[in-house]
């Protein structure tokens, strides 16, 4: 059994830390720290105590369940508006919203603050800075947390995490927004950053509409026209009817795929 013990001397790669194997060694205390104890730089944990996405050490450890990794919540939220895979490993981390997918990891958070002295004082203060100078109330939460075995009976009382994110039972259904070209003479547009989207069932085409238009910039002068399978919808149906309508045809890994383009007005409708 290892026990690690957190060194305060600074050398040439930072803090370091002290690994004791005899702790339970019969020898005497003086003998086996003599013998057996070593010290290991900081760096060497820094694969494990760091965040993969900004480099610095955890703050608000937030880890993926499909792969366990690990990222600074603010990071990692961040991220996921633009991507739903790891940056890590590049797993799926859910279709539509991969922010029901993480969880806190404060187990981990705990030993962060433990092996890198005064990051937890210094988190808190800078937190409470920023409340301060937008004269805003500073939270509660924003506080040193108690230290010892409260902690740990804190811990043991606490069963699995809790999700970060819960997905509203009104949002049942899951779409692809695959987007196919728009038609010569239409250039003016942003490309569509989310194409996975999870929304209510009663929402219509012509919701769909308008948030590709908002999301891509669109101006009035281009038309959207939005097929799914080889029927090209109508503004009024909403996406619960063309899910049955159109059947397990329009569904690729459990999504409902609609394509659409950029077309002129006056050509669409001849």
């Amino acid at each position: 059994m290892s026990n690690f013990v957190l060194g305060t001397g600074r050398g040439d790669q930072g803090f370091v830390v002290g690994m004791s194997s005899n702790q339970f060694d019969p020898r005497s205390h003086e003998e086996s720290a003599s013998d057996s104890e070593e010290e290991l730089p900081l760096s060497q944990f820094f694969p494990y105590i760091r965040c993969g996405l900004c480099c610095g050490f955890l703050i608000d450890a937030t880890t993926i369940t499909e792969c366990l990794h690990t990222f600074c919540k603010s990071c990692i939220v961040k991220y996921f508006f633009s991507s739903n895979r790891c940056p890590t490993c590049s797993v799926l981390v859910h279709q539509t919203q991969p922010l029901y997918n993480i969880r806190p990891d404060r187990q981990l958070q705990d030993i962060v603050y433990k092996m890198v002295p005064f990051l937890e004082e210094s988190e808190n203060e800078q937190m409470c800075n920023f409340y301060r100078e937008r004269g805003l109330e500073v939270p509660k939460t924003v506080a040193v947390p108690p230290s010892g075995p409260a902690v740990l009976k804190r811990q043991r009382k606490e069963s699995l995490p809790q999700p970060v994110f819960t997905v509203p039972p009104e949002l049942d259904v899951s779409l692809l927004l695959d987007f196919v070209g728009a038609e010569k003479g239409i250039s003016n547009y942003k490309p569509l950053e989310r194409r996975y989207i999870r929304v209510s069932g009663d929402a219509t085409i012509r919701h769909v509409e308008l948030f590709i238009r908002r999301k891509m910039e669109l101006s009035s002068a281009c038309q959207v026209d939005v097929v799914c399978g080889d029927h090209l919808l109508d503004h009024c149906q909403s996406l619960k009817d063309v899910q049955n309508s159109v059947g397990q045809d329009a569904l690729e890994d459990g999504l409902l795929v609609l394509h659409f383009g950029l077309v002129l007005p006056s050509q669409s409708s001849t």
